[in-house]
């Protein structure tokens, strides 16, 4: 784990905001130099705390209308890596995560209505052998979404 102090905080806060802010308004925000925000930033890259850049989609205005999580239940804790590989072929689906609990596997997908759902279900995730049961819940909205707080 890497260590960061306030101002590395202030500054993974802006860009989780908007990762186009110009260093040089940060820099005048925080009260430094831009060079040291520039520094600061390939530190926190360099050491894997910054990944990288990426674009945020509205999936609802691609027609995505359908968010839900499914809940795999494997005949073998074994197929684990198996079911993830066959998983990963199919594009609705967007998440996955290893989990304790009741299920195996928890995945978030993405349709555009409650058909394709069903058609995803019924002729891609549940034809894979290695899984014994799934549990379908239908998101109705997202009231929280939010990165963590660096």
């Amino acid at each position: 784990m890497h260590n960061i102090d306030s101002l590395d905080q202030k500054i993974l806060r802006v860009l989780t905001k908007d990762a186009r802010t110009p260093y040089a308004e940060m820099a005048k925000n925080f009260g430094v130099s831009p060079g040291t925000i520039h520094v600061r930033v390939e530190k926190m890259r360099q050491s894997g705390i910054i990944k990288g850049t990426k674009v945020i989609i509205d999936e609802r205005k691609l027609g995505y209308d359908v968010c839900c999580f499914i809940g795999i239940i494997l005949k073998s804790a074994k197929d684990y890596e198996k079911v993830i590989k066959k998983l990963e072929s199919f594009d609705e689906v967007v998440e996955a995560y290893y989990t304790t609990g009741n299920y195996s596997i928890f995945l978030k997908v993405m349709t555009h209505t409650i058909a394709e759902l069903h058609s995803v279900l019924a002729t891609k995730i549940q034809l894979i052998d290695e899984i014994q049961s799934t549990e379908t819940l239908i998101s109705m909205q997202n009231p929280i979404l939010r990165d963590i707080k660096p």
